[in-house]
């Protein structure tokens, strides 16, 4: 066994205990691991590009992050937290439970928007905290802790059980693949049909549930006293 093919480990990890730059670190980790294990520049490239190409849905997730990110930094949650204020009566468990059903729609055609990480925390969120300042409360931070638990799950429940009614999602083909050996022959698109009523009863049950669970953590953490509006407030 070639154990120089090994310096590539040694090198991240001596990396990492410096603190010096990621990235660079583990692009110099791997040139040095294809030159000693004989692969040649060539035979590099071509692995990494071949990498790339086989886990480019990562590679999406990853952009989609940096987009995110950048309009983040550009005002994407005030302008979140500020549409949301302009609507009345709006809670946090309603914002929740309609983004399980604008999830559950977009799922079927399997459009993502980034899940937790590219979605609730820079849109959902916000738009949660916003609906609670218009109602004239202020923020707690417990409250908003049990939100953030609350639109994660909801997103887990939606893109679970709505990804699997586009057909030919990975989630699908898992199903198939699992239950041909058994003897069963799936068909893919009457499974998506069987799963429609599935879907729309779990969505369901869960955005009643966040509604309800928003309703008591509200009278848990701020009473049962009406809330008053922003511009009452400020009278």
């Amino acid at each position: 066994m070639n154990y120089l093919v090994l310096l590539g480990i040694l090198i991240v990890i001596v990396g990492f205990a410096l603190k010096l730059d990621a990235i660079l670190i583990i692009f110099i980790a791997a040139i040095v691991t294809a030159l000693v294990g004989g692969i040649g520049v060539d035979g590099f490239l071509t692995t990494l590009g071949s990498s790339f190409v086989s886990n480019r849905s990562m590679a999406i997730f990853i952009i989609i992050l940096l987009v995110v990110g950048t309009l983040e930094r550009n005002g994407l949650k005030d302008a979140a937290a500020a549409l949301i204020g302009k609507a009345k009566n709006a809670t946090p468990g309603v914002i929740i439970a309609l983004y399980g059903v604008m999830r559950l729609v977009f799922a079927a055609f399997n459009v993502s928007f980034g899940g937790v990480a590219g979605f609730v925390r820079p849109i959902i969120m916000p738009m949660c905290t916003g609906a609670i300042e218009a109602s004239g409360r202020e923020i707690n931070d417990d409250y908003v802790e049990e939100l953030k638990g609350m639109a994660s799950g909801m997103e887990n429940v939606a893109w679970f059980f709505g990804q699997v009614l586009f057909v030919g999602t990975s989630g699908a083909l898992l199903v198939q693949s699992t239950m041909k050996p058994l003897g069963y022959d799936v068909d893919l698109l009457q499974m998506a049909l069987i799963e429609i009523p599935v879907a729309v009863i779990a969505v369901g049950v869960a955005a009643a549930y966040y509604i309800v669970k928003d309703r008591r953590l509200r009278a848990k953490y701020y009473g049962n006293a009406p809330a008053q509006s922003a511009t009452a407030k400020e009278a």
